[in-house]
């Protein structure tokens, strides 16, 4: 495994990898890998001949008051997990490297950015779109890899992916979890004890939520009421929203049918954690 800190490096390796004909597969990451990003490089091992993980805690898409500071950044043992995973190359860059320059040029995707984690976090997708754009440039990838527990950052990215003619794909995993039901998140490690034993309740809402519908409820208030029950047994949570939303477009709905977004913010102290599952309401 090879790691870089450099643009040009990563384009001189990849380079005659690309001209063998071989498949490039990129899992972009912020570092602070866990079980999580470790399916997303499994997968990539399974879809493409090389896979290059890039590690990059990029600041353009943190808020002013957000944790950019304090976000972890255990990048000795990140490129030991990579190396124990079969990852080809590690692309590590400083902030300088990837803005050099106060940056002038953003990538902005209308409507998707606007809903959900774009009401309290204004700015984040443009940082998103604007830092995965330039990974894609970097490394030329034939086969992007993004969470499905990030929903909309991928529905983001590929509906970016689309409209600029990007030659690549991009594969949604699905959201790993812990063994009691939380999804698995670098700002997990924030979690007192007493709120981590709380925050199981987040996926129990979301479940309780998809039994409702497959027992015939359409009617989103309803859905939403329950969410709220759950997540409410803990004095510890704080709602930031609950939204049934179509999976496409990330448009509220009025009466379920088809594929849904069911999509959880809420907050523990300064930590916040989303997590969501995908309904088939049809």
């Amino acid at each position: 495994m090879q790691t870089e800190n450099t643009i040009q490096s990563v384009r001189d390796i990849l380079k005659p990898t690309r001209g063998a004909g071989r498949i490039i597969g990129l899992v972009p990451t912020m570092g602070a890998l866990h079980i999580g990003h470790i399916s997303l490089i499994q997968a990539a091992k399974e879809q493409t001949d090389f896979v290059v993980v890039s590690i990059f805690v990029n600041p353009t898409q943190f808020g002013p008051l957000e944790d950019f500071d304090n976000y972890p950044r255990p990048i000795d043992k990140d490129i030991q997990i990579c190396e124990q995973n079969g990852v080809d190359l590690v692309f590590a860059p400083s902030v300088n490297e990837m803005y050099p320059a106060k940056n002038i040029t953003w990538v902005e995707v209308e409507k998707l950015t606007e809903p959900l984690c774009g009401r309290s976090r204004p700015g984040h997708f443009r940082g998103v779109a604007t830092v995965c754009t330039k990974l894609f440039n970097i490394v030329q990838p034939d086969i992007a890899f993004f969470g499905q527990k990030d929903a909309q950052q991928a529905v983001v990215i590929k509906r970016m992916v689309a409209d600029l003619n990007m030659p690549l794909k991009i594969v949604v995993c699905p959201t790993v979890r812990e063994a009691d039901g939380l999804a698995v998140s670098s700002r997990n490690k924030y979690l007192s004890q007493e709120e981590r034993k709380d925050a199981p309740l987040i996926y129990q809402s979301l479940s309780s939520a998809e039994k409702l519908i497959k027992s015939g409820q359409r009617q989103p208030e309803k859905i939403i009421e329950e969410v709220k029950t759950v997540i409410g047994r803990s004095n510890l949570l704080q709602i930031e929203y609950i939204e049934i939303v179509d999976a496409e477009t990330l448009e509220r709905i009025t009466r379920l049918s088809g594929r849904i977004l069911i999509a959880v913010a809420v907050k523990f102290g300064s930590a916040r954690l989303i997590d969501n599952i995908l309904v088939d309401a049809s």
